[in-house]
């Protein structure tokens, strides 16, 4: 192309690219993100076989209603034996606690009574033998054997005396205090055997939408396993990345606005997580452009009513909303 043709050109093309130029679209003044989860999964401490499900995928279930049930055979024996303990202990305090029956009390009763008579008998006959021994009819030997006569019916006395006392006396006070931490023992059993067996049966613990039920009816149940995953709209947020350079500009408890391409309007959120440490890759699937090298990663929660239009996975606009 001769040099005259090419000037003539690039004078032609000139006005074309600062045409171009100035209609180049202005900057995005939104952050890409995508709504997040936190999933309540249900499951008990105890395995056992799944019995029944109460809820499928896609339920909106009350809080408190009922979600599974597993086996609960071993658990229910448990607890009623646990339950026939604590009712033996408290028998056995009960029994110690009153000491003998009125039967056994009754006896010794009368052999005090025979006791008493014996005494007095032997009390007069001492006295007769001292007036005998005054008149010299009877040797000094048979007062002593009145005498010691006397002391042994005393003694007697005494001894049932004593009997009768301990008879109406419960246990001793370590017998009464081991007796009632066997109760104490049998409580923490019945109480643990009843929790065991209240693990055996889940509920709901909030409003949310069922997101999966992980087991059927007649499978084994792990420890620990989750058998129901919930979704509640208060866990629903939205999570983006802002480059470094403009995250002075943000701070916790500042709205912002979330707009998805389903969205009749922007769903109003508020910024709770700033993350402390950068990220230097962002989820390119959410990204329109990825230069920033840079990143730290945001959450913003929606009110609970607003929430429940978003769904986990789903891509974001957030904007800030100008105070």
């Amino acid at each position: 192309m001769p040099p005259s043709s090419r000037l003539f050109a690039l004078w032609f093309l000139l006005p074309l690219m600062l045409l171009l130029a100035a209609c180049k679209a202005p900057p995005e003044d939104f952050y890409s993100g995508y709504v997040e989860a936190d999933y309540v999964r249900l499951a008990s401490p105890i395995g056992g076989t799944l019995l029944q499900v109460f809820v499928q995928r896609g339920d909106q279930v009350k809080q408190d209603a009922p979600a599974f049930v597993l086996e609960q055979e071993s658990e229910r024996a448990a607890r009623q034996e646990a339950q026939s303990r604590l009712q033996r202990a408290m028998a056995q305090l009960d029994n110690i606690s009153k000491g003998k029956r009125p039967d056994e009390i009754a006896v010794t009763q009368a052999q005090l009574t025979q006791a008493n008579a014996a005494l007095s008998l032997s009390q007069a006959e001492l006295a007769r033998q001292e007036k005998l021994l005054a008149a010299h009819f009877i040797a000094p030997a048979r007062l002593d054997e009145a005498r010691a006569a006397r002391e042994r019916d005393q003694g007697r006395v005494r001894e049932l005396q004593a009997q009768l006392r301990v008879a109406k006396l419960g246990a001793r006070a370590d017998e009464l205090a081991s007796a009632r931490q066997d109760i104490a023992q049998a409580k923490a059993q019945l109480d643990q055997a009843a929790w065991k067996l209240e693990q055996k049966t889940l509920r709901i613990p909030q409003a949310a939408r069922v997101d999966d039920v992980l087991y059927r009816a007649g499978e084994w149940v792990q420890p620990g396993s989750p058998v129901v995953s919930l979704l509640a709209p208060e866990h629903i947020k939205a999570r983006f990345f802002v480059p470094q350079a403009k995250l002075g500009a943000l701070q916790i408890g500042q709205s912002v606005s979330l707009t998805c391409d389903s969205c009749p309007q922007a769903v109003a959120a508020t910024i709770s997580f700033i993350a402390r440490e950068a990220q230097y890759t962002a989820p390119l699937i959410y990204s329109k452009e990825n230069r920033a090298t840079l990143v730290f990663m945001v959450e913003a929660r929606p009110a609970p009513a607003e929430a429940a239009r978003l769904h986990p996975g789903q891509p974001l606009e957030i904007r800030l909303v100008k105070q």
